[in-house]
């Protein structure tokens, strides 16, 4: 098999890998909208409030297709990505903005590195800044110009800082956000998960960030968001490794076998 664009000892294949991460999936969307940019061209192009594991199966196919594939699969995967972008235009955005196109791979980093490093284990200095310029794939694989990623991480944080500290959530924003948090278009079994998902993911939010969704929280739902982080760190490291795997090795196999139809399509 063609090798992929990492190896398996790269830092963010150890990182990415995690299940865990999933329960971030709802901090790095809602940190995405919360740029007006991103939460116009969502409002006016997208209705994934109406089909949330359309928007996740979409999400992690690329994600897992960039850095888990081969490199003929992380290249189509961002080739669809990158037509569906082109589509993504309106008044003041457009998709293939590299602002946009790093604002939302920093979403999907920072967010990997609160979880993991909270609940698995801390990285090392040296493997932190390996992760940080790999996760860089995600924006550049989709035509962003490798100069418009922060050049380190003290880069980032400042950037990162500023970003949470001037971005104003958009009343488009908030109406996508309140479809996403008290979603109603789930099969049954998942509809129980819902008010966990919307707790975890409302308290992993910056808080300014959270008081522009007008999302109350208070020290009491901290101390509680707290304890189960923690109860999780002690937990979940002990997994086995096909449990930790499980999500990334679904959609990975979800997306070759819908590659394989594209090749060989069932004729009559």
């Amino acid at each position: 098999m063609e090798d992929g664009l990492f190896g398996d000892d790269a830092v963010i294949r150890r990182v990415a890998r995690e299940g865990l991460l999933l329960a971030g999936g709802g901090r790095a969307t809602l940190l995405q909208i919360a740029h007006p940019g991103v939460a116009q061209g969502v409002y006016d192009h997208s209705d994934f409030a109406d089909r949330p594991l359309d928007r996740l199966r979409g999400t992690l196919s690329y994600v897992y297709g960039v850095l888990f594939g081969t490199r003929e699969e992380a290249r189509a995967i961002s080739r669809a990505v990158a037509a569906m972008h082109r589509r993504v235009t309106g008044p003041g955005y457009f998709a293939d903005d590299p602002a946009l196109q790093v604002w939302v791979t920093a979403t999907l980093y920072d967010t990997a590195m609160v979880l993991y490093q909270r609940v698995v284990r801390p990285l090392s200095a040296a493997d932190a800044d390996a992760c940080y310029q790999q996760y860089s794939v995600l924006a550049t694989s989709i035509g962003c110009p490798s100069s418009a990623w922060p050049a380190d991480r003290a880069a980032f944080e400042a950037y990162w800082d500023h970003m949470i500290g001037t971005l104003r959530v958009s009343a488009e924003a908030r109406v996508i956000a309140n479809a996403l948090m008290w979603q109603r278009n789930l099969p049954i079994p998942l509809r129980t998960g819902v008010p966990l998902n919307r707790f975890v993911t409302i308290g992993l939010l910056p808080a300014p960030i959270r008081a522009g969704y007008h999302f109350a929280w208070s020290p009491r739902r901290q101390r509680l968001l707290d304890r189960g982080l923690a109860a999780t760190s002690v937990v979940y490291p002990h997994l086995p490794h096909r449990v930790r795997d499980a999500a990334k090795d679904y959609y990975l196999k979800d997306l070759r076998r819908r590659f394989d139809r594209r090749r060989h399509p069932i004729t009559t």
